[in-house]
């Protein structure tokens, strides 16, 4: 059983999760620019990042859940 190949690896979803997380933190960080907590800044106390970078973190919310789904997929395949 060392080379079947029907066994899926149990790693799945983690690359969409792992982009999630960026998204959110990059979101965050955009978000927190636009509302000037991070000042001297291009995007310093400018709204339309406030509404940017909510917006992408939201987005990585949604593909971390969706990884998590992948992953919970692949464990009940393998049983």
């Amino acid at each position: 059983m060392v080379n079947n190949e029907t066994v899926r690896p149990p790693l799945r979803g983690w690359l969409t999760m792992s982009f999630g997380l960026l998204a959110i933190v990059l979101g965050a960080v955009w978000a927190l620019e636009g509302l000037n907590y991070l000042t001297n800044h291009l995007m310093s106390d400018q709204p339309v990042w406030v509404a940017v970078g909510g917006g992408v973190a939201v987005l990585g919310l949604v593909l971390i859940v969706l990884g998590m789904r992948r992953r919970e997929a692949g464990r009940q395949q393998q049983v």
